[in-house]
């Protein structure tokens, strides 16, 4: 928020440089410390070629346990947004991290698929306590001028989260060679436990908890229609968002192109590093830096998509998500004739850009739900986000066994063109009860 800004949000000069001084470090703790906390979650998908090597599987199998992390946080994130705002945002949020460390560690001492499967899947669930109540808090703090940004920046951190994971797994596994995939379970949880005391000190949920009122909006409609549905959660209960919001169809139509956007995010952060390994016969380390790329591209999308937005759209959401459907459709066609290594590499920074369009969603979610609901509709679109990444890793392993690496490309570069559709469909949709 810029201090040259006349709106104060109905504070006095010193109010609101104190509601701004906190408004940043809501923003950066909960970034920095969901930087880290990928650790617990990415870490699987740099080693599941020696997993399957070690427990006697193959990657196709090691992809449907992988899967078991998306279904669980998918439907958590369903409920999760919802049961933060019931039970207290932060002690949800840190019981998620925390006992994702936990789980993380005890899958580094099993043998069995199945059971490192359920464990995975529980992982996946605690993972899902922290995305959408960490936004909705954010969008307690953060007005809708500058919502944008909020949510746009929280989600560069989890762009380079991506990166710091694929580090520190590279140095963990050459710290202990002799422990190899199980490495990648262990060292990684510590700086996640160490940013989860940081956190627990600097994270406040609301203004009022630091002897500050709640923020007025600029836009007293905005301010107006968030008072009202407050009332309404109030008068008819938990699930009232849930039945209000389905019955939307700019959520609906928002909640394919999410899912679209899960296939194509982690379709390729699952599949990539083994992609590497496989395909051009690289060893684990050698495919983790050619790997690495992607997730460098999709943190720097934060810088691009913002420019564009402001610059050339004005603003506007859509067209933003239209274009980047372009790109990647274009990207992931020429990748699936790409045979060596450095031109692969290269065309995934550019598919890691153009398709790191949660930055986008996550800012339509704060405009649709306002403060009443925003953890709710961040809660929904990333539910279908985390279906869409279930059903890939569940799929795609075999796609590749059956059509060859091409496929996979292929399928997620066609989906980005219905994501143009449903894009277009959405441009003039307006929320009728909200």
């Amino acid at each position: 928020m810029n201090s040259k800004n006349t709106c104060t949000y109905g504070y006095t000069s010193v109010e609101y440089n104190r509601f701004r001084s906190f408004a940043w470090k809501m923003l950066l703790s909960f970034g920095i410390t969901y930087m880290f906390f990928y650790n617990g979650r990415q870490n699987i998908n740099l080693v599941m070629t020696q997993m399957a090597e070690g427990l006697g599987s193959t990657t196709a199998a090691m992809g449907v346990v992988s899967s078991a992390l998306f279904w669980c946080y998918a439907f958590g994130q369903l409920i999760n947004g919802r049961l933060g705002a019931f039970f207290g945002y932060k002690r949800f949020m840190m019981f998620g991290v925390a006992a994702s460390a936990v789980i993380n560690v005890l899958i580094s001492f099993q043998h069995s698929i199945p059971v490192i499967a359920i464990l995975w899947g529980l992982n996946g669930y605690c993972q899902s306590m922290v995305w959408s109540n960490g936004v909705g808090v954010l969008n307690k703090w953060w007005p809708k001028k500058h919502r944008g940004f909020a949510s746009g920046l929280a989600t560069a951190f989890s762009g380079i989260a991506q990166v710091v994971t694929y580090m520190t797994v590279l140095l963990c596994m050459d710290m202990n060679p002799e422990w190899g995939w199980r490495a990648a379970f262990r060292y990684p949880m510590i700086p996640m436990t160490l940013m989860l005391i940081a956190f627990a000190f600097l994270f406040k949920t609301k203004p009022e908890d630091v002897g500050l009122k709640p923020f007025e909006e600029e836009d007293k409609e905005a301010e107006a229609r968030d008072t009202a549905l407050s009332a309404q959660i109030e008068q008819k209960g938990y699930l009232y968002p849930y039945k209000m919001l389905f019955s939307e169809p700019k959520v609906i139509v928002f909640c394919l192109i999410s899912a679209i956007a899960g296939v194509g995010r982690y379709g390729l952060l699952t599949w990539v590093p083994t992609y590497f390994t496989e395909s051009m016969g690289l060893s684990i380390k050698e495919g983790i830096f050619s790997s690495i790329l992607l997730p460098t591209g999709q943190a720097c999308a934060i810088f691009v998509f913002p420019l564009i937005t402001d610059k050339v759209f004005k603003g506007k959401r859509e067209p933003m998500l239209a274009l980047a459907s372009v790109v990647t459709f274009i990207g992931m066609i020429a990748l699936a004739f790409i045979k060596t290594q450095t031109p692969a590499s290269l065309m995934l920074f550019v598919v890691g850009v153009s398709g790191m369009v949660t930055g986008v969603i996550w800012a339509v979610a704060g405009d649709m739900g306002g403060r009443a609901f925003s953890s709710t509709v961040v809660g929904i679109l990333d539910w279908a986000v985390y279906m869409g990444a279930a059903i890939q890793a569940s799929v795609f392993g075999f796609v590749k066994d059956t059509f060859g690496w091409p496929a996979i490309f292929i399928t997620i570069g066609c989906l980005y063109i219905i994501m143009l559709i449903l894009t277009l469909a959405a441009r003039n949709m307006k929320m009728r009860r909200l």
